[in-house]
């Protein structure tokens, strides 16, 4: 019985929906007073959803109470009653959203069922060291909320009976934890926009994901060409991939969040199915040849200048450098015609005042602030973006005095570069330039890996060594670089010591959402103490 069976339609005087249930199984125990009462007249399937929403709304109020009672905020549900019942978790939400008037999030567990076995697996694994590692889902190999990807059924008699949910995970050969530098750690989210929420942002990333495909499956099959089995893996990729995001579409709480992170971490993990680890290697080792050639030259260059000419300099290479990103649709169609280098990519950005200006605010806090002891620069792509971007400006950091970690990415993802690929790196760098020889000699300068195989960044999951290394050398600066990891994420990360964020937009819709256009500029630096923009994505 609903609120509008009693009152005609809402009950104003308390402020109460008229489609509110007033009374579970109400209209039953009106009939049953009536000597024509036939109980035959009510369905039997809406017996039991009566019943369905009786039990559902009590859990959510009761559940509710007790998270109000002791101050909480979320509610973890798990549990057979649960499990694949979208009605269920529809009206457990739903009354906790109204008793609490929206404080306390209903929240329930992915393969709860595999809960079990996971604590008997990990606690089993104790006595082998389980301390030195960690554990990520892996998207490509689990199973969405309802039925798994493809489906898979349990049999007997060779009739399909049942599906079965999968649980998919990779282990990751070091312990990860939160970034030390993190200003509230149990309050921080990476991931910018929450795509279950903004159904425009999320139409807009399935389909550029879906569009983008046939474009990751070319230059997958183009790096094993003397492979025969290149071709028919990379159409089961293809396959494997859409009907993923085909799923999404229909269930974007499907594997819990979904963002911009969780998508590309997905295509990254279906590549990997597929035997296609770095499809962009020899992609990476051919920008970082030419680069190294223009660096001496780029160097000398930028000694000539005077200081804040010099400044602006690095900044404005460092985010040209960015620019050359094989995961951004329009900067590709630029690359692909071979006439568009370094310096096309400086002519290509935005000029001042830029979508977020606070370049003069880093100007101001190098000429009247102390010298940085240590800086962690969290890096991005291969070729101009490390070697004529992030180089320089870590050289002037050193000339400066500060000492500088380089964070780079454990595993490949897109054309971002890896810790093994920048020692490598490093070591050429050292060659052309005394500064960085010197450092390196010294370990003013290092190369840690970040413990992320993505071209985001997660800051809840570094790498423990990366972790240690920044609090034995006491950083004091943060710089994150490039779209996925300071946009995508970390855009409103707070740190207990500065930052400084800098991407290019290279995505049009994007950029237009963010009232700029393409090649605008992000540069955002806080410090401790700061009045933080915002930019609302």
């Amino acid at each position: 019985m609903l609120v509008k069976d009693i009152y005609g339609g809402d009950y104003k005087l308390v402020g109460l929906h008229g489609e509110l249930i007033a009374s579970s199984f109400g209209k039953t125990v009106h009939y049953s007073s009536d000597s024509n009462f036939n109980s035959g007249q009510f369905s039997e399937e809406d017996i039991a959803r009566s019943l369905l929403f009786t039990v559902s709304n009590d859990i959510g109020q009761i559940s509710c109470l007790y998270a109000m009672m002791h101050g909480l905020t979320k509610i973890y549900f798990g549990g057979y009653f649960l499990r694949g019942h979208p009605l269920s978790m529809y009206a457990i939400s739903y009354a906790i959203n109204f008793w609490s008037q929206d404080k306390v999030q209903a929240l329930f567990l992915r393969h709860e069922g595999y809960l079990g076995a996971i604590g008997a697996f990990l606690r089993g694994a104790e006595d082998y060291d389980n301390e030195k590692y960690s554990w990520n889902e892996n998207y490509a190999g689990s199973s969405g909320l309802q039925s798994p990807i493809p489906a898979q059924m349990l049999s007997a008699n060779n009739h399909a009976t049942a599906r079965v949910d999968q649980l998919e995970m990779d282990r990751f050969d070091s312990r990860l934890v939160f970034c030390p530098l993190l200003k509230n750690p149990g309050t921080y989210v990476s991931d910018t926009v929450d795509l279950t929420l903004d159904k425009d942002a999320r139409e807009y990333w399935l389909h550029c994901f879906e569009d983008g495909i046939d474009n990751f499956v070319r230059v997958a099959v183009s790096s094993q060409s003397n492979s025969k089995t290149a071709v028919l893996r990379g159409s089961k990729f293809k396959k494997k991939f859409i009907t993923c995001l085909q799923h999404l579409r229909e269930h974007p709480f499907a594997y819990g969040s979904l963002t911009v992170r969780s998508l590309l971490d997905m295509r990254e993990h279906c590549l990997n199915e597929f035997d296609f680890p770095d499809p962009y290697l020899q992609q990476k080792q051919l920008e970082n040849e030419i680069a190294l050639k223009i660096l001496p030259d780029h160097l000398k260059a930028l000694d000539v200048m005077n200081w804040e000419d010099r400044q602006e300099a690095l900044i404005c290479g460092f985010l040209a450098g960015n620019v050359f990103d094989w995961g951004a649709k329009e900067v590709v169609e630029l690359m692909k015609t071979g006439k568009f280098g370094f310096d096309e990519a400086k002519n290509k950005l935005q000029a001042h005042p830029w979508l977020i200006d606070d370049f003069g605010k880093w100007i101001q806090r190098l000429q009247k602030g102390p010298t940085y002891i240590c800086a962690a620069v969290f890096v991005d792509n291969s070729g101009f973006d490390i070697v004529l971007g992030v180089i320089p400006f870590a050289r002037e950091l050193l000339r400066r005095g500060t000492n500088v970690i380089l964070c780079a990415n454990t595993k490949p993802a897109l054309n971002d570069v890896t810790h093994e690929e920048l020692l490598v790196l490093l070591k050429g760098v050292s060659g052309l330039c005394p500064i960085i020889a010197c450092a390196l000699a010294e370990d003013r300068i290092m190369a840690v890996d970040s413990g992320q195989a993505s071209p985001c960044l997660d800051l809840s999951r570094l790498n423990r060594t990366l972790a240690e290394v920044m609090l034995k050398h006491r950083v004091d600066l943060i710089v994150i670089e490039g779209m996925g990891r300071a946009v995508h994420t970390n855009l409103d990360a707070r740190f207990s010591c500065d930052s400084l964020k800098l991407a290019v937009i290279k995505n049009r819709w994007l950029a237009t959402r963010l009232g700029g256009d393409m090649f605008s500029i992000m540069c955002k630096y806080e410090s401790e103490n700061f009045e933080s923009v915002v930019l609302e994505v």
